[in-house]
């Protein structure tokens, strides 16, 4: 399986956004907070130039696929299945990527990030449906539940998601303990981060 391993800080300051791509409260999502504004590499600190329509496109489709931790290969396959469906094809292809299991894993507060809720899953530690399912972009549907096992329970970050009180789940997915349950399909108001996916299709219909 195809996935990036370097630095995830520089990825969040390329895009000068919190991509969630860090554990909230540790030490260096502290770090990445302080230095968000800086663009990464030698010259960052000099500022951005202003950016031609195609670059707003590009970098947005970059940092959409930099949320989800999906690769440029895959991304395009979601985009040309949204393009297929009826009605909004941006809206469509955040569906799809809502709906991939690593992301639900991590959205129902299950794992601290969603690359920390791919690890679950491709060890083979997340159950859908009662069955053990390890492909990260396996897509849920409304009914699934989704459960640990219970080695995965002694995983300090994990039960330490898990006992969070504060914790509130999105509307699309209930929670009570340890498993998860999607009450249906995500729509676009379910996404919460500042997304212009309409910039994604253009990029693509060039």
């Amino acid at each position: 399986m195809a996935r990036y391993t370097g630095p995830k800080n520089r990825l969040a300051r390329r895009e000068g956004l919190d991509l969630g791509l860090k554990t909230i409260g540790s030490k260096s999502h502290a770090s990445l907070l302080r230095r968000l504004n800086i663009p990464p590499g030698q010259h960052g600190a000099r500022g951005k130039r202003k950016q031609s329509d195609y670059g707003l496109q590009l970098r947005e489709k970059q940092k959409v696929k930099r949320i989800y931790g999906v690769l440029e290969r895959q991304f395009r396959r979601y985009f040309e299945h949204a393009r297929k469906w009826r009605g909004n094809t941006g809206e469509k292809l955040l569906e799809f990527l809502e709906r991939r299991l690593d992301n639900t894993v991590f959205r129902a507060g299950l794992a601290p990030t969603r690359a920390s809720a791919r690890q679950l899953i491709s060890h083979g530690h997340v159950l859908v449906n009662g069955k053990k399912v390890t492909i990260p972009s396996y897509s849920v549907t409304a009914e699934s539940v989704i459960s640990l096992k219970s080695k995965a329970l002694e995983i300090p970050a994990v039960k330490k998601m898990i006992d969070e009180k504060t914790f509130t789940p999105p509307e699309w997915i209930s929670r009570q303990g340890p498993v998860g349950k999607v009450d249906r399909v995500p729509v676009r108001t379910d996404v919460k981060e500042d997304i212009t996916e309409q910039f994604i299709v253009e990029h693509y219909s060039r």
